[in-house]
């Protein structure tokens, strides 16, 4: 399996959400991952259609992948990996056969949380960004005690990084968009739950509760 041409996402790098034996989403990995799983029968596929809960083993996950792209009508939400010989939907969500871990309670504090909090926009000017773009800076310098925490961190672009140098916001004349807080839940969840590709996950993640870490 692989993803052909560079220009569009590939669909081994797309995620999918992963359940323990009880249904209870514990983790997200992408499609790749997702596969070794199913390929080892380690987990199952677990497929939502008319409120109907489905599943499926790789092989029937397969078979049934065929009758899809061969009867169904073509769904923009869907992505589908293509191999010798045979075209294979990308699963969304599978379930782990023996294991009973729970959650990760809590929200890791790193770079891509950072972006995702933010939205990928400067906090001091307030244009969007692309990743590659930005830095992470201290609200409060660590020269002056500043804590390199949810509180004190915020995403900008480097031409505010560079007109803020050392000082504080106050003493640069600068404004920040919003203050920082730490996040109730990942970031990163709360910007897959909004995109239709990942519809199926509002099944199993309650927004007010689970915080999933993802890598």
């Amino acid at each position: 399996m692989s993803c052909g041409a560079i220009s569009l996402p590939c669909p081994l790098n797309t995620s999918v959400l992963v359940l323990n034996r009880s249904f209870v989403a514990v983790h997200v990995v992408n499609v790749r991952r997702a596969m070794t799983l199913l390929f080892r029968q380690l987990a199952e596929v677990v497929h939502i259609e008319e409120g109907q809960y489905a599943a499926y083993s790789l092989d029937s996950w397969r078979e049934i992948s065929a009758l899809w792209a061969e009867f169904r009508e073509r769904d923009d939400s869907e992505d589908w990996i293509r191999g010798v010989g045979f075209k294979l939907q990308a699963p969304r969500v599978i379930r782990l056969i023996s294991c009973d871990r729970g959650p990760r309670q809590g929200v890791r504090f790193n770079r891509r949380n950072v972006f995702a909090r933010d939205g990928n926009q400067c906090q001091y000017c307030g244009r969007h960004f692309p990743t590659s773009e930005l830095s992470l800076d201290h609200v409060v310098p660590r020269s002056r005690s500043g804590t390199t925490s949810w509180e004190n961190i915020v995403c900008a672009c480097v031409c505010c990084n560079v007109r803020k140098g050392g000082r504080t916001p106050h003493e640069a004349r600068m404004q920040l968009v919003r203050q920082p807080v730490k996040p109730k839940r990942s970031p990163l969840l709360s910007v897959k739950l909004g995109n239709p590709k990942y519809e199926s996950w509002k099944s199993f993640v309650d927004n007010a509760y689970w915080l999933v870490d993802l890598r």
